[in-house]
């Protein structure tokens, strides 16, 4: 019996999920909080199969107090893994970006046009501090954007700065950048507020990207009630760019 059989049932799932790629999670091993050693990464890669996915992108954190990962470790890791997948016969699609962790380092690298760890059609997925909204946030996208980068917000909802006022979600969403909700969100995993807000974006279409910011067993466990939600349903009908990145 598989690790996902083992969390989810024999059975599966109860409907047909049909997002086939999940492009922010932390099952790249050795390199942040998410997967520790390459049997962990093993483990999640075969859950998320089980779960429907043929393609997954890994997005390891990328903070300069923190996490200095880059194309030079991240990549020769990423070979590793792959090698690992073809010696098992495991038949998945793997790919790495990063999630980028908005301070002055990354503005940085954005100002000066480094290269970055982009995924699709240079999509950049990026992050800012949960209760405190940086003064710089507008500008960076803008330069983003101006800099032919497509900004993919990670799990919008998880920003307590964003809550109290939800055109503040509007603003940035006409901005042209994507949303990217997590998954867990919407079983209140997080929190019962993240939940409502989480179900508010649905409600609104303001969802391009779902994923399962997978870093665990534990995180793969709650996948359990977050799929079988009723938003979870609702936000498939959703034109989601997932499959897309295919």
């Amino acid at each position: 019996m598989g690790i996902f059989d083992k969390i989810f049932g024999s059975k599966g799932l109860e409907f047909t999920d049909t997002i086939k790629v999940d492009m922010h999670n932390h099952l790249l091993f050795g390199v942040d909080d998410g997967a520790k050693v390459v049997e962990d990464s093993i483990d999640l890669i075969q859950g998320m199969i089980a779960l429907g996915r043929k393609k997954i992108i890994m997005t390891p954190h990328i903070m300069s107090d923190f996490y200095k990962n880059g194309p030079e470790n991240l990549l020769p890791q990423l070979d590793i893994l792959r090698a690992k997948i073809k010696e098992l016969g495991i038949d998945i699609e793997l790919e790495v970006a990063a999630e980028y962790y908005l301070d002055e380092v990354f503005m940085k690298q954005i100002e000066s046009g480094e290269k970055l760890l982009t995924f699709g059609k240079n999509y950049l997925l990026f992050e800012t501090a949960f209760m405190n909204e940086p003064p710089q946030l507008k500008t960076v996208i803008f330069e983003m954007k101006s800099n032919g980068i497509k900004p993919v917000f990670a799990h919008p909802e998880r920003y307590l700065y964003l809550h109290s006022h939800f055109s503040k979600y509007e603003s940035l969403f006409e901005r042209d950048i994507c949303f990217q909700l997590n998954i867990m969100s919407l079983s209140g995993y997080y929190s019962p507020e993240i939940k409502k807000i989480a179900e508010k974006l649905i409600d609104a279409k303001m969802v391009h990207f779902i994923s399962s910011d997978c870093h665990n067993l534990k995180h793969l466990e709650a996948l359990k009630a977050s799929v079988k939600t009723k938003y979870y349903k609702k936000v498939l009908d959703l034109p989601l760019l997932n499959n897309s990145l295919l």
